[in-house]
């Protein structure tokens, strides 16, 4: 039973760690996936554009802090902070952590959007082990074309699923060229209309991110410091 559940973990098909409370302890905070390498104090800024002119600044940020979520795994806690001319828009910290494989997991998050320095909203938060949520993979271990897999799972709320497309592909931003990358395609059943790729460097992670579908944004990355 125990090597059938590594092989599902293995293949994507458990929907998050500790789904029954048994395999938290094979996750850790260390996080060096070459595609998604979560090394604190690592941070990643940037440029998110908006078909309507909008301007937004986006910076990520690995802490030192640790959560103990709720299924029992301990994840890293990554800040994410978006604002618009100077004033803050959005605060998130997502939790995640990196299973023995060395697949990424998304473990939840805690959001809030802010208006004129007044919190607005708080959807989008949630966290494996609550009210049937459950984690999802975000970064495999070892990447294949045409592999696709749920990288988060809270019925309604949050349901982002992706499909790697290519392991050669190029990229231009600010910081320079990438290539190869990983590109993936990632959408949400949600919002049936929404589609977008995003592009992903070794020992980097994201560099560009494309809607190509509903909402027609890119964000391309304008610094990252390790």
């Amino acid at each position: 039973m125990k090597r059938l559940l590594a092989i599902a973990i293995a293949c994507g098909l458990v929907l998050g760690p500790a789904a029954g409370g048994a395999e938290a302890r094979d996750f850790t905070t260390k996080i060096d996936n070459p595609y998604m390498p979560f090394r604190v104090g690592s941070t990643w800024v940037y440029r998110e554009a908006a078909t309507d002119g909008t301007v937004q600044r986006v910076v990520v940020k690995v802490t030192n802090q640790t959560k103990r979520i709720a299924n029992g795994a301990t994840a890293r806690v990554v800040r994410d902070t978006v604002s618009q001319k100077g004033k803050l828009v959005e605060d998130t910290f997502d939790w995640y952590a990196q299973d023995k494989r060395g697949n990424v997991w998304y473990l939840g998050e805690d959001t809030k959007e802010y208006k004129n320095g007044k919190v607005v909203s708080t959807e989008g938060s949630w966290e494996a082990g609550v009210d049937r949520a459950r984690g999802g993979i975000v970064m495999p271990a070892r990447p294949r074309v045409g592999r696709e897999y749920r990288q988060e799972y809270y019925p309604g709320h949050a349901e982002d699923k992706a499909r790697i497309l290519s392991l050669d592909d190029q990229a231009e931003v600010p910081t320079g060229h990438y290539q190869p990358t990983l590109l993936t395609k990632e959408w949400n059943p949600l919002e049936p209309r929404a589609l977008e790729y995003k592009v992903y460097a070794r020992g980097v992670g994201l560099v560009l991110e494309l809607g190509v579908s509903g909402d027609l944004d890119r964000a391309e990355l304008l610094r990252f410091t390790r």
